[in-house]
């Protein structure tokens, strides 16, 4: 008998015995059983997840709802993603495929790839915890080194920052050290006016006291009446009133620019003018030549 006849007879006996039928159907159901039960698990696991941050609202002490959106996403999808590796191993088992050595086999596989991408390694785990901290969101005004715009996009390894005059910056996320976010918390907006030393200071204050008490009512951006510290400083050519206003997140520039406009304006309304600066000639020959003549 031949080689090949061998084979086919020995074929012939596999399939057609009723052992090995009884296994493979065996060996299916499970596999079909093990699917169906890894969707349920994972279909009841989103859904407690989901039922635990609900519950967490009603909490006093909350965290701010877009890092609880993203830890939300992170959780489900590590939910998902561990059921479903315990899956494939479950299935590989029930095929008789060597698990043991597949997970000692990929995990030397990994330890290679993990020293070989270290730079990629390390912007993938720092995306990873900006998201998770919510350090910064799309839409955020924030500066990072000396880039500094509009978040367009947070990946696990890149961030794209748009600048105020039109440039894309693309940030590996393990380059970012450090991060100033403007969109968190309230800015303030800093405005400095001059008055000549011939003008009235109380006067000058007094109308500027007035404006501000007006502004809040026709300006949203600002949190509330803007401040009017007094006089900064006293150069040689004019005193410097100095005004601080609290405004929404990055709207601190624009509300400043109204700032400037409006004080400009009531202060000339009132006749107190813009200092002028002058320029003083002192001529010694000459005043050597008076003296002189005074003796």
């Amino acid at each position: 008998m031949s080689s090949y006849e061998k084979i086919r007879n020995e074929l012939s006996k596999q399939f057609l015995n009723e052992e090995t039928w009884l296994n493979l159907g065996e060996g299916l159901l499970k596999i079909i059983l093990i699917v169906a039960i890894s969707g349920f698990v994972i279909k009841i696991g989103k859904k407690l997840i989901k039922k635990f941050f609900v519950l967490r609202e009603r909490s006093p002490l909350r965290v701010s709802e877009r890092r609880e959106a993203t830890i939300l996403r992170l959780a489900e999808n590590v939910l998902t993603y561990v059921i479903y590796f315990i899956t494939f191993i479950m299935i590989l088992e029930i095929l008789r495929f060597d698990v043991k050595g597949l997970l000692a086999g990929a995990g030397i596989v990994g330890l290679a790839v993990g020293f070989g991408a270290q730079s990629l390694v390390k912007d993938i785990i720092t995306g990873f915890f900006i998201i998770l901290e919510d350090q910064f969101s799309v839409g955020d005004y924030i500066r990072i080194n000396e880039f500094e715009g509009e978040v367009l996009e947070i990946g696990l390894r890149t961030t794209k920052i748009k600048s105020a005059t039109g440039e894309l910056h693309v940030l590996p996320n393990g380059s970012i050290m450090e991060v100033t976010n403007f969109s968190i918390l309230n800015s303030v907006a800093v405005v400095d006016v001059s008055i000549p030393y011939d003008s009235d200071v109380e006067l000058a204050e007094r109308v500027i006291s007035e404006l501000l008490e007006e502004m809040p009512e026709r300006y949203e951006d600002l949190v509330k009446i803007p401040e009017l510290l007094g006089i900064q400083t006293l150069s040689p050519t004019e005193i410097v009133l100095r005004v601080l206003a609290e405004t929404q997140p990055t709207r601190h520039w624009y509300i400043g620019r109204i700032l400037r406009k409006e004080i400009r304006a009531v202060l000339d309304e009132n006749g107190i003018e813009s200092p002028i600066p002058q320029m003083v000639m002192y001529d010694k020959g000459s005043k050597t030549q008076k003296q002189k003549q005074a003796e």
